[in-house]
């Protein structure tokens, strides 16, 4: 749900806010669970490369590496869904976002308050899974403590549109998202379509 409308202010940027709910809308939480089990998948893989080093390749290796992995994540996906409920009830069941664009970026700041909260739950992420020597964990609280994220148009080089959940995908020079409705939605999707370069690829869903 769209805040505060989009408004250009006198330094010639566009500003507007949204506040998007966790429990009905599945953005956030697909976003996390994909960083989750990209970061699994890359631990398993770093490890079972090492083993085959080690030892060589073995069927019954492999065969022990599978079951793992999928207990593994299994275990994830249990621990995503506790976590994320935490998550959500501790953001007060919505992700509030400031936006600010102008010719050159977009940038996606967290609200001053919530950024606040996501730090203090991306560092005792971060603490516990060093004292469990799980790196995984600790890898995506240190990553989640950051609450700011700005794209340079002249960098994008995919967008993804998805209408029915007021989402605009920025990738390339990292990944980014922009959240707005009715009019707005297509004012900034505009915008964003005249500042990127004439070969993006677009997608909508």
């Amino acid at each position: 749900m769209q805040t505060r409308p989009l408004a250009k202010t006198e330094d010639g940027r566009y500003h507007w806010s949204y506040d998007m709910s966790l429990f009905k809308n599945p953005t956030i939480a697909v976003l996390t669970a994909k960083v989750l089990f990209a970061a699994g998948v890359i631990v398993m893989l770093f490890m079972g490369i090492l083993t085959v080093i080690e030892n060589g390749f073995d069927a019954e290796q492999l065969l022990f590496w599978g079951k793992l992995s999928l207990i593994m994540f299994g275990i994830m996906a249990g621990l995503l869904v506790i976590g994320y409920l935490v998550y959500a009830a501790v953001m007060g069941g919505v992700y509030s976002v400031e936006f600010e664009m102008d010719d050159k970026c977009l940038v996606h700041a967290q609200t001053a308050k919530q950024a606040k909260k996501a730090q203090g739950i991306g560092t005792a992420t971060a603490v516990v899974g060093a004292l469990t020597g799980k790196p995984t964990t600790a890898g995506i609280g240190l990553a989640s403590q950051r609450t700011t994220s700005t794209t340079e148009f002249s960098r994008v080089k995919k967008v993804v549109v998805k209408r029915r959940t007021s989402v605009i995908r920025l990738r390339g020079g990292g990944s980014n998202e922009a959240y707005a409705d009715g009019e707005d939605f297509t004012f900034v999707l505009e915008w964003i379509r005249s500042h990127v370069p004439p070969d993006v690829k677009w997608i909508e869903k």
